[in-house]
């Protein structure tokens, strides 16, 4: 009988800990990103001399630990553009000073003072560094500073929709200007003055700029179309442009007029209506700086600079493993590489099994309070149970010292 008052012991230690895990998921249904765990019970027997016994009574139960369940949290979507959420496998990685590797879920990063994005707990956040084409670098802390700007880009080609009144008269003109920039990131006005010729469907053009430290030094041709308004076949003009402010000179700037096989483009027609423009573009603009960060599904770090350029500058790295039930739970929603866990598989969002990454939301906890208050249910009445093991075998006992009376 005294083996009894054990193996009810046994009962109240292991519900006493399942409750204590039921009470942490209980507590953390508001933590971002944290996983529920179960709790793991086995049996004891007792071993004779020669072995276990098919008729060998059981010893109780003891607490094996506690399992992780994985499952996807519901995405929550919030106002900060850094706040990241991962659909499907993977793992934010984050370093802390000495350089030592955690995993995490929660996405709640900020930028700090330096200019790093780091998790709540000062950790930076890794990803590869990208080149201006999109070339990926080695993993290096993700960092951003507020003051960050661009080069400035000369304009090298540019192009306009516009139409030539196919009624004009001889030496009718037609202006339009547009801005064009220098290696310096200078403002250059360049006007495109059309005249109309003698010919039939023929206007002669000249390219000229009134901007201080610039003069053209090639910029003219002439323009034919034929009886349906369609530009002739021809090339794209080149307009020359020199300098004394200090920018790169000479400057070439290719006007779009034609493709590869030299036919028109369509930019440029000749109908019988008003001359006027419709629509330009150029290539070129000037320096800027950094005025907002957009995080795409790929966790590419887009770059929104007071220019107008959306310029690629991170890519956040992702972690996945073999094994998640074997990654080492720490504090502050970490997780840590263990042997069981297997080698860390380091990639980039939407590659291989990575899933996806949310800007503007966060993955919030996958406890299910209507599961963990029938789990406390049903734990209680486990605990109850084997403590009416206890009080039971105690009265049998005192009948058992009460037959010597």
């Amino acid at each position: 009988m005294i083996g009894s008052l054990y193996t009810g012991i046994s009962g109240l230690k292991a519900n006493a800990m399942a409750m204590s895990i039921i009470g942490d998921n209980i507590a953390n249904v508001n933590t971002i990103a944290f996983k529920s765990g179960r709790a793991l019970f086995s049996t004891m027997l007792n071993q004779s001399l020669k072995g276990y016994n098919e008729s060998e009574v059981g010893r109780g139960v003891q607490f094996s630990g506690s399992s992780p369940l994985w499952q996807q949290g519901t995405l929550e979507n919030t106002e900060s553009g850094t706040d990241l959420a991962i659909t499907g496998r993977g793992f934010f990685m984050v370093q802390d000073e000495s350089g030592a590797n955690y995993y995490t879920r929660a996405g709640q990063f900020h930028f700090d003072r330096n200019g790093n994005l780091v998790t709540p707990g000062s950790l930076a956040v890794q990803g590869y560094e990208l080149a201006l084409d999109g070339t990926a670098g080695a993993i290096t802390d993700i960092n951003i500073p507020d003051e960050s700007t661009t080069t400035p880009n000369a304009t090298t080609l540019f192009s306009i929709n516009f139409n030539l009144d196919s009624g004009a008269e001889a030496g009718d003109e037609y202006t339009t200007t547009l801005i064009t920039y220098d290696s310096l990131g200078n403002e250059i006005p360049l006007t495109m003055t059309f005249t109309k010729t003698a010919t039939a469907n023929q206007w002669d053009w000249e390219a000229d700029t009134s901007a201080t430290g610039a003069h053209v030094t090639t910029g003219s041709g002439t323009i034919t179309f034929d009886d349906d308004g369609t530009l002739l076949t021809g090339s794209d003009p080149t307009i020359t442009l020199t300098f004394t402010n200090g920018a790169a000179t000479p400057q070439d700037i290719t006007w779009d007029l034609y493709d590869d096989a030299g036919v028109t483009n369509g930019d440029v027609t000749g109908y019988a209506s008003s001359s006027s423009a419709t629509f330009q573009t150029q290539d070129g603009y000037p320096s800027g700086t950094l005025k907002s960060i957009v995080v795409d599904k790929d966790g590419i770090i887009n770059g929104s600079y007071s220019n107008g350029q959306i310029i690629p500058l991170f890519q956040i790295a992702l972690a996945d493993f073999p094994s998640y039930w074997g990654l080492a739970k720490m504090e502050n929603n970490l997780y840590t590489q263990t042997f069981a866990s297997g080698q860390a598989m380091i990639g980039t969002a939407g590659n291989g099994r990575m899933g996806s990454i949310n800007s503007k939301a966060l993955e919030t906890s996958n406890v299910d309070l209507t599961s963990e208050f029938v789990k406390m249910i049903t734990t209680q009445r486990a605990y109850q149970a084997n403590s009416k093991v206890i009080t039971t075998t105690d009265e049998i006992l005192s009948e058992l010292i009460n037959i010597k009376r």
